[in-house]
C-alpha cells in the first residue's frame, strides 16, 4: 500500500511513519521542517519504502503530486503548540485551514482515502467530566490568538465532514489528546519535555498557571496503531474519535511525578500565563477524553502508565543530549587540533 504522510518529520508523525513501514507500506512524507526535523527520521534513512518530500501543504502542486497514486493520506501536518499559536496566529490559520483544504481536494481528485488528524484543543473551555465526540465547544474570544488553533482545527473536521456528505470521500477523524513519547520537543510549550528536561538538568520545573489544570497524557505507541486501524474500518467514515490517556493529572501532580522518576532536585517555580504568553491568555482548566467511542471500534485502550511515559520521554531527552554533546566535542577537538603538516609532492 502506498500512504502519505503530511507532518510525517514531526512527533506523531514519525512514530506513525516507522509504524507504516514495519507493517509494509511504501510511504511518501511531505513536511515544510518548520516544526518537524529530519533527525525524527534518521534511523529510517536507509529504508527503500520511504521518501522523504520537503515541501508545504500550502503548495497545491507539491500536494497534487504526493498524493496522486496513493492509497490513503493521514494528514498530520499542522503549525502546533501553543507558544506557536499565539505568537504566529496568521501562519497558524493558513496552514490549518488552506493546507487541509488542498489535502482534502488532492484526495478526492486522485480517490484517496483520508484520516484527518484533528485535537482535543477543539472542546475549548469544557470542563465536562468526560468529552465525548458531541460535546459542545465552548470557545474563548475570536481576537485572543490562544483559540485560533481550535478555532482552524474545528473549520479542519467541517471541511472534512463536508467532502464525506457531498463527494464521498473516505475521511475520518481523530481528535489526540496530549500525546507524549520520544522525540517530542519543548519547544512549542509542550508541556512533559519541557518539565522533563528541566528536572534532568536540575533547573527549576516552571509550571503556568496555579499549576491545579488538570490533563489526561497518553502515549504515542499506544495512539498510533489506534490511528492506522481507525483508518482501515469503513464505519469510521465521517466520524471523529476521541484518542486520550486514562488518567487525569494536575500539573503541579505531574511535576511532582517527574521530579520522583527522574531523582531530580528541581523545585516547582509557578508562572502567570501573562508572563509567559500573552496579557489575557486563556487555558483550559481540565481535559479528560471518554474513549469508549474509539474503545468500540478498534478496541483502544490507554495502556502505558504515566510514570512508564516520564521514563522513556526521559531516556529520550538523555540520549539526545549525550548525542549533542558528542558532536559538540567533536566539533571542538577539530578546531583545535594541530593542522596536519604539509607534504611536499616535489620530487628530490
Amino acid at each position: 500500500m502506498r500512504t502519505v504522510v503530511t507532518g510525517g518529520a514531526g512527533f506523531v508523525g514519525s512514530h506513525l511513519v516507522e509504524y507504516l513501514l514495519d507493517q509494509g507500506d511504501d510511504v511518501i512524507v511531505i513536511d515544510d521542517m518548520s516544526t518537524g526535523s529530519p533527525q525524527n527520521l534518521l534511523a529510517l534513512r536507509n529504508n527503500p519504502h520511504l521518501r522523504v518530500v520537503t515541501g508545504s501543504i500550502l503548495d497545491k502542486g507539491v500536494v497534487n503530486s504526493v498524493v496522486q497514486g496513493s492509497d490513503r493520506v493521514f494528514h498530520l501536518a499542522a503549525a502546533v503548540g501553543v507558544r506557536l499559536i499565539v505568537e504566529e496566529p496568521l501562519t497558524s490559520l493558513r496552514t490549518n485551514i488552506h493546507g487541509t483544504e488542498n489535502i482534502l481536494d488532492a484526495c478526492r481528485d486522485h480517490g484517496a482515502r483520508l484520516l484527518l488528524v484533528s485535537t482535543s484543543e477543539i472542546y475549548g473551555k469544557n470542563t465536562a467530566d468526560r468529552l465525548h465526540e458531541n460535546s459542545d465547544r465552548i470557545l474563548g474570544s475570536p481576537l485572543l490568538s490562544r483559540w485560533t488553533y481550535a478555532a482552524a482545527k474545528g473549520i479542519d473536521e467541517a471541511f472534512a465532514h463536508a467532502y464525506w456528505t457531498e463527494f464521498g470521500l473516505e475521511v475520518a477523524i481523530v481528535r489526540l489528546f496530549n500525546t507524549v513519547g520520544p522525540r517530542q520537543t519543548g519547544r512549542y510549550g509542550m508541556v512533559v519535555p519541557n518539565l522533563v528536561g528541566q528536572a534532568l538538568r536540575d533547573e527549576p520545573m516552571t509550571v503556568f498557571g496555579d499549576g491545579t489544570q488538570t490533563r489526561c497524557f497518553s502515549y504515542v505507541g499506544d495512539v498510533v496503531p489506534a490511528m492506522v486501524k481507525i483508518a482501515e474500518t469503513p464505519e469510521a467514515y465521517g466520524q471523529a474519535y476521541n484518542l486520550g490517556g486514562a488518567e487525569e493529572v494536575s500539573i503541579l501532580d505531574l511535576a511532582a511525578r517527574i521530579v520522583k522518576v527522574t531523582g531530580s532536585s528541581s523545585e516547582v517555580t509557578l508562572i502567570s500565563y501573562e508572563d509567559a504568553y500573552a496579557p489575557g491568555f486563556e487555558d483550559m482548566r481540565r481535559r479528560v477524553p471518554d474513549n469508549t467511542k474509539a474503545n468500540n471500534l478498534v478496541g483502544f485502550v490507554p495502556a502505558t502508565p504515566l510514570d512508564e511515559i516520564i521514563r522513556r520521554v526521559a531516556a529520550s531527552i538523555a540520549a539526545d543530549a549525550e548525542a549533542t554533546a558528542e558532536a559538540d566535542a567533536l566539533r571542538l577537538t577539530l578546531v583545535t587540533a594541530p593542522p596536519i603538516p604539509a607534504v611536499s609532492l616535489r620530487r628530490a
